[in-house]
């Protein structure tokens, strides 16, 4: 029986709960911890044209503002302990967003150039940020490889494995293959980040109406497929919109294409 109420402990204390509700059996510090061995194997990649900061100064202050207007929500549970580092991508060709776990972003200019507005790419992010901040990957990541293997990257073991994680999280905007429910978790969030900025706080619906409108007449882009169609999203959106009563309005988008015309 001693060992019993012990044993019972033990779980009960590894089951920790986090500022989510999340259970998960690695810590936030852990998140933090493999956000930047994730972000430090990307910066050795070259195959990732990280944007140098010091030579897009416009570009990265345009974004880092958008970065910091959707944080300054008090929804965002993890504002104050993860990194929230945004980095830009140079690759026109790929449509691509993705937030390691610990809050390091990376954008990709293709996807910057392919939407129309501001409120678009807030709407992106905002569901970047929502999979860091409900801690997504690390759950994610936990269930396909094992905490005792997640442990071990954060003492420089099992390099292959690391390199791995970060093929999957850069891969597309649902490259580590989230549930539906994370997904759709994702997307309500989003809507509560942008709620009290200036774009109104339907910018994920946005992103998805111009998926769903270039997808008519073909398939719809691969990342898509086992995941909420388009418009199965966008109706969630919208009813998390009239939950929240929050405001729709479009700000004009000049200073978004400015910053489009800052890019390389």
């Amino acid at each position: 029986m001693k060992y019993r109420i012990l044993s019972l402990a033990l779980i009960t204390a590894l089951l920790a709960c986090d500022k989510n509700n999340n259970v998960s059996l690695f810590s936030i510090e852990n998140d933090k911890e493999l956000g930047q061995q994730v972000s430090q194997q990307i910066e050795q990649d070259a195959q990732y044209q990280i944007m140098d900061r010091t030579q897009y100064p416009q570009a990265y202050a345009y974004l880092d503002s958008m970065t910091q207007a959707i944080l300054a929500s008090d929804e965002v549970a993890y504002r104050s302990e993860f990194a929230w580092e945004v980095h830009l991508v140079k690759d026109d060709q790929t449509l691509n967003a993705f937030a390691t776990p610990g809050g390091y972003i990376y954008v990709y200019t293709g996807l910057i150039r392919y939407l129309d507005s501001a409120a678009a790419l807030a709407g992106v992010m905002a569901h970047e940020i929502a999979h860091a901040d409900l801690r997504h990957s690390s759950r994610t990541l936990q269930r396909q490889y094992g905490v005792s293997m997640l442990l071990s990257l954060l003492v420089g073991e099992n390099p292959s494995t690391l390199e791995n994680i970060v093929a999957q999280l850069a891969g597309n905007l649902s490259g580590l293959s989230f549930s539906r429910a994370f997904e759709t978790e994702a997307d309500e969030k989003s809507v509560e980040y942008l709620a009290g900025t200036d774009w109104g706080c339907q910018g994920a619906k946005l992103f998805f109406e111009k998926l769903e409108a270039a997808g008519q007449g073909s398939d719809l882009p691969q990342f898509l497929s086992t995941h909420p169609s388009p418009d199965n999203r966008i109706e969630n959106i919208e009813d998390k919109v009239a939950q929240e009563g929050c405001d729709t309005t479009l700000q004009p988008s000049t200073r978004y294409q400015q910053f489009q015309a800052a890019l390389p």
